[in-house]
């Protein structure tokens, strides 16, 4: 895996805490929370393009499940603002292999 994919992975996991923390318990990951990160971690390593995969957000394949796809949405629009408030270092390692 590439270090590019272990930091997506890790940022994913971090907003997925941070909206559940916020939204449904003091100790997340609540289970609904738990079922979206296994689901989401699930398909970043499992990805279609491998090694060159694109973010979720630019991608031509959809491989989401539509009610996934809602809920890890409304989890990206609550904690993206967030996030870098509580991993700074893990955020701009994320906008910059966006960026590459």
């Amino acid at each position: 895996m590439t270090k590019r994919l272990k930091i997506e992975k890790k940022v994913f996991e971090k907003m997925v805490l941070i909206y559940c923390k916020n939204n449904h318990q003091k100790k997340p990951p609540c289970d609904n929370c738990k079922e979206i990160l296994k689901y989401g971690l699930g398909k970043i390593e499992n990805c279609y393009y491998g090694e060159n995969k694109p973010f979720c957000s630019k991608c031509k394949i959809h491989c989401y499940k539509d009610d996934m796809k809602k809920k890890v949405k409304e989890i990206m629009r609550y904690s993206g603002p967030r996030i870098f408030f509580y991993h700074p270092l893990i955020s701009l390692k994320h906008l910059i292999s966006s960026i590459f």
